[in-house]
């Protein structure tokens, strides 16, 4: 992810099965995916059916249906390339791991499902990888988080992502509990994305979408789909081409808005806080005469027209300065004005001031 003076939106488009073992429906949707200038786009590898799941799963028979070879894999990972998409790899499968390994570069991240958290055979191969692994932790608790984190710290692994959320065909939003991502993020160290899984005909799914990234979490997770509300598998939370470029528009303005957590103040906070403009300046409550000195009884605060450069806390220091010339009601009071000499803040000015 490049840095920029601001946090970024990272969003990878999920294809998930949507594509049904049709590869030129799932090249349809890469297409669409690069147009929408998302940042990634996310597969569902699977090579060995029998590494995954047993036969008597009531999903086995379609799961065969939708796999594609290790040629068609390459002919889909080489079109995502040329769209200059990052290709998130989601393997089920150990093969497939060893698969994405043998693409090298190619494969920016390999992500280990919810499913496959705590596998040690997953966690053995996805170890060999070089960049980024991804932990869904939907539905896992710390205990399980904490394996999968410690088995791929103690292999040297440390470019981890923590990608929050489940999907519950769909998520129910009151179950989300988008705070606990500050949590988890503090406990482990790593950064936490947010896959989101709101029902695509949500009312609220936009603003849910990008209410993580409010927080401060720029990483999104989203299911794509070419025909949204179609019945094909995982359309449930899938979003097509419009609503998802609403999401992340809303989820750029969204990580603006954030900011960069800096505590120096912005340009525009600044003349904002220009005193006399804006902020209170130190002026004469009357007319001051030269050789007079400076009392609670004859200066006030009053916004200006012009700036001062003596700021409102100063204000207790000036007490008992001799004005240098004569000084008009609303004149704003400066150094050029009267005699100064610099003397520390006594913390009795607080509450016993000398008139």
């Amino acid at each position: 992810m490049k840095k920029t003076k601001y946090l970024t939106p990272y969003i990878i488009a999920e294809t998930a099965y949507n594509h049904q073992g049709d590869i030129n429906y799932l090249s349809q949707m890469i297409d669409e995916i690069a147009t929408l200038k998302l940042n990634a786009v996310k597969f569902h590898l699977l090579l060995n059916l029998d590494s995954y799941m047993k036969k008597t799963h009531p999903l086995y028979q379609n799961v065969k249906q939708w796999m594609f070879t290790e040629d068609q894999w390459n002919e889909i990972f080489s079109q995502a390339i040329k769209k200059n998409l990052d290709i998130v790899a989601l393997c089920d499968d150990a093969e497939s791991i060893q698969f994405a390994i043998r693409k090298k570069k190619k494969v920016s991240a390999i992500e280990l499902h919810a499913t496959s958290i705590n596998d040690f055979f997953m966690l053995s191969e996805v170890i060999k990888f070089d960049n980024q692994i991804i932990l869904g932790i939907g539905g896992s608790n710390i205990n399980d988080i904490s394996y999968a984190v410690d088995f791929l710290r103690h292999h040297g692994k440390h470019d981890i992502l923590l990608m929050y959320g489940f999907q519950s065909y769909p998520t129910n939003y009151i179950d989300i509990n988008l705070s606990k991502m500050y949590t988890i993020r503090d406990l482990f160290n790593f950064p936490v994305g947010y896959a989101d899984h709101t029902r695509y005909d949500d009312s609220n799914n936009d603003i849910i979408s990008v209410a993580a990234a409010i927080m401060g979490f720029p990483v999104l997770e989203k299911h794509y789909t070419l025909h949204p509300g179609k019945e094909r598998i995982d359309y449930h939370t899938a979003v097509g081409k419009k609503q998802m470029s609403r999401i992340r528009d809303l989820m750029t303005t969204a990580l603006q808005v954030y900011g960069n957590g800096h505590i120096t103040l912005s340009e525009p906070e600044k003349a904002y806080g220009n005193i006399g403009p804006m902020k209170k300046a130190i002026v004469a409550r009357q007319n001051i005469r030269k050789g007079q000195k400076l009392s609670l009884k004859n200066l006030w605060f009053k916004r200006t027209p012009e700036e001062s450069t003596i700021q409102q806390k100063q204000f207790l220091q000036l007490l008992g300065s001799k004005a240098k010339v004569d000084i008009k009601k609303d004149d704003v009071i400066d150094f050029s004005k009267i005699e100064y000499r610099f003397k520390p803040l006594n913390l009795e000015h607080f509450t016993k001031v000398k008139k």
